[in-house]
């Protein structure tokens, strides 16, 4: 093969990929989709005591059966954030996104808002509490233009 041959092969190569990557995207678009709008109508808040809260594996969360069943086999190898409830006389594993879980005070009576097994936020407004507000990702322009501000207040 000759050297145009070789570069042509490797560009619908590129282009088969992101063809694949786009039906791919689209396709898991739409499931998280549809699984927003069921998080959304399952959305309860219940107040409750924070008992414990740590990343662990799912192996050594002691979740029922049933729950196993349903995560992928992927998620087995990877420490998840699980947050101990006491929910009236219950006591209630359940999963928590990584901002929820370090914002999470432990030992306190919380208002949850939860859908199904999972945390979406919380409140724990008293009279003069604010409520919680998670520290959001600077974007690479924001970034980028603080570092540029803190060079030009050096000068």
């Amino acid at each position: 093969m000759d050297v145009l041959g070789i570069i042509f092969a490797i560009v619908v190569a590129i282009v088969i990929i992101f063809v694949i990557l786009y039906f791919v995207g689209k396709k898991m678009q739409k499931k998280q989709a549809e699984s927003q709008h069921m998080i959304d109508q399952n959305r309860q808040f219940v107040s409750a005591l924070i008992i414990d809260k740590k990343r662990i594996r799912l192996k050594e969360a002691n979740m029922p059966k049933s729950v196993m069943e349903q995560v992928p086999k992927r998620m087995f190898l990877m420490k998840v954030p699980l947050v101990k409830v006491k929910i009236g006389p219950q006591i209630i594993t359940l999963f928590t996104d990584k901002n929820t879980l370090e914002a999470l005070p432990v030992k306190k009576i919380v208002k949850l808002e939860i859908s199904g097994g999972y945390i979406l936020g919380f409140s724990t407004q008293k009279k003069g509490e604010r409520k919680v507000e998670f520290e959001r990702k600077l974007t690479w322009r924001e970034k980028l233009a603080n570092k540029i501000d803190e060079m030009q207040s050096k000068r």
